[in-house]
């Protein structure tokens, strides 16, 4: 059973930083694209970074400069480190895996999801 389980979340002020961690269980993640999202009240999901193995990369706009997506492949487990976290990114963030050979930024695109956690982010 390929299970995904996000860790990491709170509560910290504007300026703050946070670090998500996602354990992958029930496969072997290597060769899968890693993403993470996330979702506000009222709002649809919406992509924030993904990784393909350990050097593709790829950035919401809203996040570059600012969020880190990297992996531990032997492990299995994806790192999302959030820094200069501003209220506007209080959200539910999720994990995401997809056996896609590129980097996708639509949820539609991702096979196994994680039942996220809350980051909440205070001015």
């Amino acid at each position: 059973q390929v299970q995904l389980v996000e860790s990491g979340g709170g509560l910290v002020q504007a300026g703050g930083s946070l670090r998500l961690s996602c354990a992958a269980s029930g496969r072997t993640f290597g060769s899968y694209v890693m993403g993470w999202f996330r979702q506000a009240p009222g709002k649809e999901r919406e992509f924030v970074a993904a990784i393909r193995w350990s050097v593709s990369t790829d950035y919401a706009d809203s996040v570059k400069g600012r969020f880190t997506i990297s992996r531990d492949i032997a492990k299995n487990t994806a790192f999302l480190q959030m820094n200069s976290l501003k209220p506007e990114d209080t959200a539910v963030y999720y994990c995401a895996a997809t056996s896609r050979l590129r980097v996708g930024t639509a949820p539609s695109e991702y096979e196994y999801w994680g039942q996220g956690t809350q980051v909440t982010v205070s001015s």
